[in-house]
């Protein structure tokens, strides 16, 4: 035998040890699963919402509290519990001693941690988002609460420092008349409401951080919504250099899962009380809230992507209305639906006056007007006609100009020199582009390369570009200045701040950078573009994103858009009018009852199961169901397999008074085929884009 045959040895006095051990673990489990058994006297019923997306599932659960866990157990911390026979995470939401329950209470299995992140006022306000978009309270609760670190729990958060001595904070809004009224409401506990229309060169992050301030000085806290992360940091800048860098935290995926955790807790401790950040920041559990404020609203940015879709203007507005918070919804532009909330009279108007406006910038528009003709003959067709080469030089002598493109890339589209037809790939009958100045055209879907392409229809093999991006653009600009330095600002690339120097700026929209003490020239290209399409908010986007570019130019500064003079939407933008635009278009769609005269809803799924579940929801009499419709395709979708396939899309339309009744029946629809098992489908309430 081999000494790795030999039988090992197990001498006696080890295998009592190891006995006992065993004994003493066994004991020790026994009295924990006994203690953990034993449930506690006093209120030991508590409420708990499960982290479960199955729409029956939506409501309470009673469980008993252990006398074990009694003393962390309170509304808003996390628990985990048995249900169907597996441990599901949850919120306990309320704790007594009575409970609908016939038979004997299961007790919670453990808790996660003594935490309360889910405070009652934001636990109603997931309820009340649920049921105005048809949705699921654990869907909006995700949206709530975001993930737990263990590890960042165990630090205490820093306390409150003092306020530094700030003098007067409201003087940055002085310009505006009925300012003043609302900023002492907010001083004396109220909860009013405004729409800010800001001016053109309005320094609106330090606006945000006066107003933050003068809440925190008055004893409330405050929330302030921005689109994205470039936003947020310039409000951070703002406060930090206003208030110190303790008094406010940031909400938003930049820094990462456990930054965002620890400065959430700051929040729930009730150590911080300004709030800054996007989407997620409306539901931050702040303390003696006073003021919740949104920027540019229509960014499609604030629309959450992720069911049940919630925007956060609508959050925030029954957040406002809810916990008696000041309502404010700035921007330079003006969406259909704040103006729709000054004429329902919701909230009251802040703004410049008229005479203040017109001094402020100056903004022309080149097209085929008369003198634009009698100057320049090709004015009417070409892109960067000489009025629009005059205000660059003019700007350039004066510090740096912004040219905003619509569209990043070089050629986006081509086009048969001869007879104008779009040049396709002869593998996939996919768009061909062009990606730089000297790479041959290629398909936008398969990337296959066409040196040889010619046109199928006369033969011809002379391309041409009628739609160019930001990349081609500064070629050209960098041919017609070629002593002045060019840069871009675009997709990947996109720049924060540049300097006073002088330069052209050629950014795509929502892309452009900051300029040290401001623009000195916008220049507006293919404005026909962004109002080309059939989209419900194609014009409203377009005077958007041109409002946003020229409110970059400094005091005195000239704006010019390339585009046909006559447009509503450029002339809107000549007489700086975002609420007239705005209010235009509601009438418009009054007339044609579109939103926000209606209130929308969109099914989506197998056509089986959309026509299901039409048939099972009790629509108010006044619903109009419309369809089906062709499918949305994705956003950036335009390739194979855009058009979604054997996708079912049905419209259900009812006047806006009918808009809450039509979200519960939908929601209570939805309830019912979860418990039914039914195939899902995708329903969205008061879609941004139908």
């Amino acid at each position: 035998m081999r000494p790795s045959d030999e039988p090992a040895l197990e001498l006696p006095g080890l295998v009592r040890d190891r006995a006992a051990e065993g004994r003493a673990k066994a004991a020790h489990t026994r009295a924990r699963n006994l203690a953990e058994a034993e449930i506690v006297d006093e209120d030991p019923v508590v409420g708990v919402v499960l982290d479960l997306t199955p729409a029956h599932l939506d409501r309470e659960f009673d469980y008993a509290v252990p006398a074990a866990m009694s003393d962390g157990v309170r509304p808003g911390v996390r628990v985990k519990v048995r249900f169907a026979g597996q441990d599901v995470d949850g919120f306990v939401v309320r704790r007594g001693d009575s409970t609908s329950h016939d038979g004997a209470l299961a007790p919670l299995r453990r808790l996660v941690s003594a935490e309360q992140v889910l405070t009652p006022a934001v636990r109603e306000l997931c309820d009340a988002v649920a049921a105005r978009y048809a949705g699921t309270a654990a869907d909006v609760r995700r949206l709530a609460v975001p993930p737990r670190h263990a590890g960042v729990e165990k630090v205490p958060s820093a306390p409150e420092p003092a306020l530094p001595a700030v003098g007067d904070l409201l003087t940055a809004w002085a310009p505006y008349p009925a300012a003043g009224a609302f900023w002492a409401h907010v001083a004396a506990g109220d909860g009013p409401r405004a729409v800010w229309a800001a001016g053109p060169g309005e320094d609106w992050p330090a606006l945000l951080a006066a107003a933050a301030a003068h809440a925190l000085v008055a004893g409330r806290g405050s929330i302030l919504c921005l689109p994205d992360h470039r936003d947020v940091a310039r409000v951070d800048s703002a406060l930090t250099t206003l208030l110190g860098p303790d008094h406010h935290v940031t909400l938003h995926a930049e820094p990462g899962p456990a930054r965002r955790y620890q400065d959430f807790l700051a929040v729930a401790r009730g150590t911080r009380r300004i709030v800054v950040g996007t989407r997620s920041a409306a539901f931050a559990p702040v303390h003696d809230l006073g003021l919740v404020a949104i920027w540019d609203d229509g960014d499609e940015l604030h629309a959450e992507p992720r069911a049940p879709y919630p925007h956060v203007r609508d959050v925030l507005a029954l957040r406002s209305e809810r916990e008696g918070a000041a309502y404010l919804l700035g921007s330079f532009g003006r969406s259909v639906e704040a103006d729709q909330l000054l004429r329902r009279r919701w909230a009251h108007e802040i703004a410049l006056p008229r005479e203040t406006l017109r001094s402020r910038v100056l903004v022309g528009v080149s097209g085929a007007s008369e003198h634009a003709l009698r100057r320049d003959r090709f004015a009417h067709s070409a892109r960067i006609p000489t009025e629009a080469r005059d205000a660059v030089r003019w700007g350039l002598e004066r510090g740096p100009v912004l040219v905003q493109t619509p569209r990043a890339g070089y050629a986006l589209r081509l086009a048969c020199e001869r007879c104008r037809e779009p040049a396709r790939c002869s593998a996939c009958t996919g768009p061909l582009s062009l990606t730089g100045p000297s790479t041959p055209p290629q398909c936008r879907w398969c990337a296959t390369p066409e040196p040889d392409w010619s046109c199928p229809e006369c033969g011809a093999r002379g391309l041409r570009a009628p739609v160019l991006g930001d990349a081609r653009t500064a070629d050209e600009l960098g041919r017609m200045f070629p002593k002045v330095p060019v840069v871009t600002s675009s997709r990947d690339r996109i720049r924060d701040r540049i300097d006073a120097a002088s330069r052209i700026v050629v950014a795509t929209p929502g892309a452009e950078p900051v300029a040290e003490g401001g623009f000195a020239v916008v220049v507006l290209l293919d404005t026909w573009l962004a109002l080309a399409g059939d989209r419900l908010r194609q014009a409203e986007e377009a005077v958007r994103r041109w409002s946003n570019a020229v409110a970059l130019v400094r005091p005195g500064g000239r704006a010019l858009a390339v585009g046909d003079p006559g447009h509503p939407a450029l002339q809107a933008l000549v007489r700086w009018d975002p609420g007239g635009f705005a209010a235009r278009e509601a009438s418009e769609r009054w007339e044609a009852r579109l939103p926000p005269a209606a209130r929308i809803a969109t099914v989506s799924g197998a056509p089986g199961a959309v026509d299901d579940l039409l048939t099972l929801v009790d629509l108010p009499s006044s619903a109009e169901v419309l369809g089906p419709l062709p499918p949305a395709a994705p956003r950036g979708a335009g390739g194979p397999g855009a058009d979604g396939g054997d996708v079912h899309r049905m419209l259900v339309r009812v006047p806006t008074a009918d808009g809450q009744a039509m979200a519960e029946a939908l929601q209570e629809a939805l309830r019912l085929r979860s418990a039914r098992r039914l195939d899902p489908v995708r329903l969205q309430v008061d879609p941004p884009q139908i």
